[in-house]
C-alpha cells in the first residue's frame, strides 16, 4: 500500500510575526501528511503611515511566493489580515498575481475569512483585534461597504507588529467575551499575530458564537484548496468541521 501523498501549504508571514508559524504547525500536527512552509517577507508596523502602508506592496510577498513555489507547495497563503484596512481587492489582486507568476493556487486570511462570512451568511458580526483607533476603523468600514455589518468591536490601539504576540490570553478572552455580550452571529479575531487560536475552542463552548480566527480560517481554506480533509483537525473549534462546498 503506498504511502499517502504529502500535501504542503505555503504560508507568507510577515517578519515580526512569532505566533502564525507555531499555531499553524500545532493545528496541522495531526494531519501527518500535511505541513506548513513558511517565507517571511518584512513587516514591523501596522497603521495607516505611508511607510506601514508601503510594507504591503507587491513585490516582496511575490518575491516570497517564489521562494516557497521552489518547495513545490500545493498553496500559498498570505497569512496576514492588510487587506482588512487596504481594501479585499487588495488580496484578489495579490492571489491572481502569485498564480501567475508560480502556478500555484492562492489564498489570504481575509479571503478565507470573508468565504465563511457568505457560506455561513453571516451579516452581523464582532470584530476583536490589537489594532489602533483609525485601522480598526477602515476595517469595520470595508465590512460594511461589502454587506457586513460589525455589530461589537474591540481593539487594544497597538501599532508595534512584535507588541501584538505579547497579548495574553487573559486580555483576548476579556476582548471576545466583551464583543458577544452583543450577540453577534459569528466573530472574528483579526490579526494573525494574536494568539488567540488556541483559546477558540474553549470561548466558543463557553459563549455559543462562532469564533473564526484568521491563522485558523487561512489553514482551513488552504486545506481545501490542496485537496485535503479540514475535518480531521480537533479542538480547533467549530470552524474545522466545515466541510468543502
Amino acid at each position: 500500500m503506498s504511502a499517502e501523498k504529502r500535501v504542503l501549504l505555503g504560508m507568507l508571514t510577515p517578519s515580526s510575526n512569532t505566533v502564525l508559524e507555531p499555531v499553524t504547525t500545532a493545528i496541522l500536527q495531526e494531519l501527518d501528511h500535511v505541513s506548513a512552509h513558511f517565507s517571511r517577507f518584512r513587516v514591523t508596523e501596522i497603521s495607516l503611515s505611508a511607510a506601514a502602508l508601503g510594507q504591503f506592496d507587491d513585490r516582496p510577498l511575490l518575491t516570497a511566493a517564489e521562494l516557497l513555489a521552489d518547495a513545490n507547495v500545493d498553496v500559498i497563503a498570505w497569512n496576514g489580515t492588510s487587506a482588512g484596512w487596504l481594501g479585499f481587492e487588495r488580496d484578489v489582486q495579490l492571489c491572481d498575481r502569485i498564480q501567475s507568476v508560480t502556478g500555484i493556487p492562492a489564498t489570504t486570511s481575509v479571503l478565507a475569512l470573508n468565504e465563511l462570512f457568505q457560506r455561513q451568511q453571516i451579516s452581523r458580526f464582532g470584530l476583536v483585534t490589537p489594532y489602533t483607533d483609525d485601522v480598526q476603523s477602515k476595517i469595520v468600514h470595508n465590512y460594511r461597504q461589502a454587506g457586513f455589518d460589525c455589530i461589537a468591536e474591540r481593539h487594544l490601539d497597538l501599532s508595534v507588529n512584535f507588541a501584538f504576540s505579547e497579548v495574553t490570553a487573559d486580555s483576548i478572552t476579556q476582548q471576545v467575551k466583551a464583543v458577544a455580550q452583543a450577540q453577534p452571529q459569528a466573530i472574528t479575531t483579526f490579526c494573525t499575530n494574536l494568539r488567540a487560536a488556541p483559546l477558540v475552542a474553549d470561548l466558543e463552548a463557553h459563549i455559543g458564537i462562532p469564533i473564526y480566527d484568521t491563522i485558523s480560517v487561512v489553514v482551513w481554506k488552504s486545506l481545501l484548496l490542496a485537496g485535503a480533509d479540514p475535518t480531521p483537525v480537533k479542538g480547533w473549534g467549530q470552524l474545522f468541521t466545515t466541510e468543502a462546498p
